[in-house]
């Protein structure tokens, strides 16, 4: 896994709207629910998909709002991985009871 260029990342991160760059090595993203069981069933959602691609986010959940934050600890910064997951996790959400 090798880690993306700073033109990547600007490019990537155009398309994912709603992430939100921390630093060189993460990105992070905020999701708002109707009730905390409906972010609860999201994050179960977030938690198979990453341990089929044995690459799991940080997770907080705060009532209704769930966080989650990427990095690639391997290639020391952010991969085609971290944006694929990202881009997935949106995808959940929009399907999400919200």
């Amino acid at each position: 896994m090798e880690r993306l260029s700073e033109e990547q990342i600007v490019k990537e991160l155009k398309n994912l709207p709603n992430w939100k760059r921390l630093d060189e090595k993460w990105i992070e993203c905020r999701y708002r629910f109707k009730n905390y069981l409906a972010g609860v069933g999201f994050v179960d959602q977030v938690a198979a998909y990453a341990e089929s691609k044995h690459h799991h986010p940080f997770i907080s959940i705060d009532y209704k709002v769930v966080t989650l934050k990427i990095s690639s600890w391997q290639a020391k910064g952010l991969t085609d991985l971290d944006m694929e997951m990202a881009n997935h996790f949106d995808e959940l959400y929009e399907q999400a009871e919200k």
